[in-house]
């Protein structure tokens, strides 16, 4: 990949649309986005890292002691969009998503989640 001039300026136009679609899906289905969010890109994987996503309830559960609960809500909602939050990271990058993870956490307030890109070489395994 180009890493100079244009080559950059599309990754870096790339990088915030796919920041933009994944904080999108969020904010439609939370009521609210991440306030902060910083997608990387390597050759075989995409990663967004968001910061200060979690809504007041949840907030209010995680200072109950409850993280849990929050952490369990996210995961199904996360496995339940799985093919949604791919869709998006297909269509802007041009590649095929071949695994998606997802982890929240708290104290920082930050999620990440990550997509495996299907080899360039048009093999389904990355090349990492």
């Amino acid at each position: 990949m180009d890493d100079s001039g244009d080559g950059a300026r599309d990754r870096g136009r790339l990088s915030a649309a796919i920041s933009n679609a994944i904080v999108g899906i969020h904010r439609e289905h939370y009521g609210r986005g991440a306030s902060r969010t910083r997608t990387v890109m390597g050759a075989d994987y995409i990663i967004c890292f968001m910061e200060d996503i979690y809504t007041r309830i949840e907030k209010t559960l995680i200072e109950a002691g409850r993280f849990e609960a929050v952490q369990a809500t996210r995961s199904a909602f996360q496995d339940t969009m799985r093919e949604r939050f791919s869709a998006a990271v297909e269509e802007l990058s041009g590649r095929k998503v071949v695994g998606f993870l997802s982890q929240v956490h708290v104290d920082p307030d930050l999620s990440v989640e990550t997509f495996i890109l299907e080899s360039t070489d048009g093999g389904s395994r990355p090349t990492f």
